[in-house]
């Protein structure tokens, strides 16, 4: 699962076609994506507010963006139980290069609990990839991309996503 969304405006504006992203076509005999995970508005506000954003003029904000042009205001991006433990985890993002330089986009990945409350998993500037590799307790590992060709690879530790390594279409690499 990628979280592409701001990464599509950049590559729209670097002149590639707006489909570029796109996957492949599926043949018939795919096999049928997992069924969708659908919040109710109560708990869309849960996690949004859990990543640091608050609602203001009917939309979500959290990196302080003056109104530039390139702001784009937060949107959830994907939900999905990333670890396997049964719960969604919901990826928000918010575009501005005001607030992310070149990257142009922040991310949020929060998780809801057992008890029904939303806590952030992890967050900063850049765009979010999961990877097949796995740390602690089933999640998986996370690159953080963005301009350049070197990204940090963060596993899950048990309590937080820490650097665990740097790669470049799968191979390890040197900033």
């Amino acid at each position: 699962m990628t979280v592409r969304r701001p990464f599509a405006l950049f590559l729209l504006l670097a002149g590639f076609p707006a489909n570029a992203l796109d996957p492949p076509a599926k043949p018939a005999e795919a096999v049928a994506e997992p069924p969708s995970i659908v919040l109710s508005d109560a708990e869309r506000t849960a996690a949004f507010t859990a990543a640091g954003f608050k609602l203001e003029d009917g939309a979500w904000r959290a990196c302080g963006d003056p109104g530039t042009l390139s702001y784009t205001p937060g949107a959830i991006d994907s939900i999905a139980d990333l670890n396997g433990d049964g719960r969604p985890e919901v990826v928000t993002s918010e575009g501005s290069t005001y607030c992310f330089g070149m990257t142009g986009t922040g991310y949020a990945i929060v998780s809801r609990q057992e008890d029904a409350s939303w806590k952030l998993i992890d967050g900063g500037q850049g765009i979010p990839i999961f990877l097949e590799t796995k740390g602690e307790d089933g999640w998986p590992d996370l690159m953080v991309g963005g301009p350049g060709f070197c990204f940090p690879v963060l596993r899950w530790n048990g309590e937080y996503y820490d650097q665990h390594r740097f790669e470049y279409e799968d191979k390890p690499c040197v900033p």
